[in-house]
């Protein structure tokens, strides 16, 4: 199978990563790595891999709009925003890792052929990765879901500026991809940056009000929902439960990252990136499955 050729629009750490990954993806192709400034360490590290590099921002895309049949888009909600006009004019599919939330929610494990018709899709939040497909699970398992609470914990070192900047953008996101997933009334996502040296590796505890939570039902779907999160997330793990404490169901994660560009800790980092490379693989095998008629651009 040829691989497709796709982009990505922000040159920073998420971005970055992102290269690293598609760099040794089957499916995929990085024709073109573009950010501001082409001495950022992101453009560097995508020059050292022999990767074209733009400073041109969206307008790249808006000159060369046959370069990519995707667009991964790294960069910030507000951003998004306006590069999504672009991406709708011209026809080219988006992966989009801020919370902008414009397009349908993607959580691979849960959703995933769903998706492959949508022109731009939503990586939800790291958060959102890590919890909605244990709401999932417990919202096809149990009766009346009234409350999911999410809590997540990350090394401040890997909250970036662009993290910091999108809080609000955060919980709003996670909160109503709690909701969508789980079919719970009520939703409520906590963030917590920790300063601890070493750095932690990302941990989330999902609690949810039930109508007699019964944890014999719930195991067999979760297990099955963190074998299929496995397979593109590794270090994806239950850590605690599932369990019934003060009448509710609680389940912890943790999350350790493959270590490509980021630190193994950024598991936050990583599984909203790996869960958005998931999507373009099945993008690009469903593409070649179909010809390829109805989309623009080019296969290299």
């Amino acid at each position: 199978m040829k691989k497709t050729n796709v982009a990505i629009l922000g040159s920073g750490n998420i971005g970055t990563d992102l290269l690293v990954k598609i760099h040794r993806s089957k499916y995929l192709h990085c024709s073109a790595f573009i950010g501001r400034n082409l001495r950022s360490p992101g453009m560097l590290k995508a020059q050292e891999l022999g990767v074209f590099v733009s400073a041109e921002g969206i307008d790249y895309i808006k000159n060369n709009p046959k370069s990519c049949e995707l667009v991964f888009d790294a960069t910030s909600a507000q951003a998004h925003i306006e590069h999504s006009k672009v991406f709708k004019e011209l026809n080219i599919t988006a992966i989009d890792l801020t919370p902008a939330k414009l397009g349908p929610m993607c959580v691979p494990s849960v959703n995933l052929s769903d998706c492959l018709n949508e022109k731009n899709v939503n990586m939800v939040t790291c958060g959102g990765q890590a919890s909605t497909p244990i709401a999932y699970a417990i919202g096809k398992t149990q009766k009346n879901v009234q409350y999911v609470e999410v809590v997540s914990a990350i090394a401040s070192r890997s909250a970036g500026p662009a993290t910091r900047a999108n809080l609000d953008e955060y919980i709003h996101t996670t909160e109503e991809a709690l909701k969508k997933f789980s079919g719970a009334a009520k939703t409520k996502a906590i963030l917590n940056l920790n300063p601890a040296t070493p750095c932690i590796d990302m941990q989330t505890t999902i609690m949810a009000k039930v109508e007699n939570p019964d944890i014999e039902k719930l195991k067999p779907l979760l297990n099955e929902i963190v074998h299929r999160i496995q397979s593109y997330v590794p270090g994806y793990q239950i850590v605690v439960g599932p369990l019934v404490e003060n009448g509710r169901i609680v389940v912890t994660i943790k999350v350790k990252g493959l270590g490509d560009y980021l630190p193994a800790y950024a598991g936050n980092l990583d599984i909203i990136n790996c869960a958005a490379i998931a999507m373009a693989e099945e993008y690009a095998r469903h593409w070649a499955e179909e010809g390829h008629s109805s989309h623009k651009g080019k296969i290299i």
